[in-house]
């Protein structure tokens, strides 16, 4: 899901190491306490497998960090102090190079391949792992519209078929023994079951809204078909007139009612 998720940021445009993270942990509740020793070798894997790849400043060359001019010391008119002088300039570049290097790494993005928006399409709508539904839904949910319309209908009717599932036992645990649970496991259980319920309304009335768009993109292509499919026969649009032996009408034909006797 991890794979997923990033892939389905990045198709949005390039970003960071620390903007994606920030953006998974703060887009997707699962994925709240994501640690960047989780992330980095999530994009490793993703960088071999030619999914994504890094660039710096989106493909821009790297710029370079102006040394600092040396600081003029002044001269103390001994060798010590000259070599001491010497010594500090030598340290001041090392620390600027250091840090220039510091700063391009800190520039580096990851951005998506051609392989990449291939696997996150089949990523997207490939069966999720048991016990892994509701937390896959939430996630295919927010990047559906890279889906088709009969595909986003699946992927609600799924959920929905779960839902009902999972509200059929929820009332089986509230209702089958009363007396076996204390008042706050039943306000615990009334409230899980209120939350399916809430669920499954809002699960519904995005089914009803994506099958009326499936239905309307169908009807859409089938009237297209049909209007294809319309061929004017030969001779058909001049009724009446002759058609030469090419198929095309004769283009002076003889006039019905001028008199042959003339």
């Amino acid at each position: 899901m991890l794979e997923l998720a990033i892939l389905g940021l990045l198709t949005r445009g390039p970003l960071h190491g620390y903007d994606l993270r920030r953006r998974l942990r703060d887009g997707f509740g699962s994925m709240a306490h994501l640690s960047f020793g989780s992330l980095y070798p999530a994009l490793a894997r993703l960088e071999a497998a030619d999914a994504v790849r890094v660039v710096a400043d989106g493909d821009a060359p790297p710029r370079r960090t102006a040394s600092p001019a040396p600081s003029l010391l002044p001269l103390t008119g001994s060798l010590t102090g000259e070599r001491a002088a010497h010594a500090a300039r030598r340290a001041t570049a090392k620390a600027a190079v250091a840090l220039g290097a510091r700063s391009t790494r800190s520039r580096k993005v990851y951005e998506i391949t051609a392989t990449g928006q291939r696997l996150f399409e089949q990523l997207l709508e490939s069966p999720t792992a048991s016990g892994d539904e509701m937390r896959a839904f939430s996630l295919r949910l927010s990047f559906a519209d890279h889906l088709s319309p009969g595909a986003r209908v699946r992927l609600l009717e799924s959920h929905r078929a779960r839902l009902l599932e999972s509200l059929e036992r929820a009332r089986l645990h509230v209702l089958a023994a009363p007396d076996e649970l204390g008042h706050y496991e039943r306000v615990v259980a009334e409230h899980a079951l209120d939350a399916l319920e809430h669920d499954l309304t809002w699960t519904e009335s995005l089914l009803a809204e994506e099958r009326q768009r499936a239905t309307g993109a169908s009807a859409t292509a089938a009237g297209t078909g049909r209007h294809a499919a319309l061929v004017v026969t030969p001779g058909a649009a001049h009724p009446g007139r002759p058609v030469e032996p090419g198929g095309r009408p004769d283009p002076d034909p003889p006039d019905a009612h001028e008199r042959t006797d003339r």
